[in-house]
């Protein structure tokens, strides 16, 4: 038996069929744990890295949960074996459409273990693997991974250092130098950056990101992410504070002019993941 089939980890959530977390037709497994606290994540509830019992008359947990006593329980623990024998059923979509496996959170470098038998076990199947990342994990961290990730979707957030540092806790310091890195060791590496109203779609910020991957020799492609109420509603469900208040999302025509800030610096644009 492979060792990597026993890991285990904690995931909050696999979802099937997923279209906008790289390319074609695939699976996305999302860890639980989260070393950032952006004021708009879309997942809040991975940022605790344990399972979270919550009132099951105010959430609707989803059903694709393995054991069902831990029915209204966010996030539970499952082996490596488990998931590939689940995305294992889908290999034919992937198959055709070049999709395969997109590992999120969270952030999954939290559960570096873990990870690194997910993504062995799915070199040794011959499932091909995406990692969305904040790139806020130590180096030694990239240096276990990076052979057995064909792709990195790799988050920008915001150029500048303290505004990184306000809005989600951490500087960026860290994750600019592991882009530099991941970049040079010739890693398949495309940038996301979320646009959220007024904080991250500025043309400042938007500049100096584009200015920084004008830089990277050998990216060529950026997602820019319009903004998504989901992050709102789920605030309200699981009555975490919503720092920012309701937001508009951006229109086409602003959503055009972000873009050629990237297409000036030879970017193909893709809006959306």
């Amino acid at each position: 038996m492979k060792d990597y089939l026993n890991v285990t980890g904690t995931i909050f959530d696999l979802k099937k069929y997923a279209i906008h977390d790289g390319p074609g037709i695939r699976s996305t497994v999302f860890f639980k744990g989260c070393p950032l606290a952006c004021w708009w994540c879309h997942n809040p509830e991975a940022r605790n890295p344990e399972p979270e019992p919550v009132d099951s008359e105010r959430v609707r947990i989803r059903k694709y949960v393995m054991d069902p006593s831990r029915e209204g329980t966010i996030g539970y623990e499952v082996e490596v074996g488990y998931i590939l024998e689940e995305i294992e059923k889908d290999r034919v979509f992937y198959d055709q459409s070049g999709g395969g496996v997109t590992i999120s959170g969270g952030e999954p470098l939290m559960q570096l273990d873990f990870l690194a038998a997910l993504l062995e076990g799915c070199r040794d199947w011959g499932i091909r693997t995406a990692v969305d990342t904040s790139g806020y994990a130590p180096r030694e961290a990239f240096e276990l991974i990076i052979d057995n990730v064909d792709l990195f979707l790799y988050d920008i957030k915001l150029i500048d250092t303290a505004a990184h540092t306000e809005y989600t806790g951490m500087s960026n310091e860290l994750i600019l130098e592991n882009c530099v890195w991941l970049v040079q060791q010739g890693s398949n590496l495309v940038p996301r950056i979320p646009l959220i109203p007024g904080v991250t779609d500025t043309k400042d910020n938007l500049s100096g990101i584009a200015s920084f991957l004008s830089g990277l020799e050998g990216v060529d492609e950026v997602s820019l992410l319009p903004y998504n109420t989901i992050a709102e509603d789920k605030f309200e469900r699981y009555q975490i504070s919503n720092r920012l208040g309701r937001l508009e999302r951006q229109s086409i025509e602003q959503l055009q002019e972000a873009g050629k800030l990237f297409e000036e610096i030879g970017c193909s644009v893709r809006y959306g993941g």
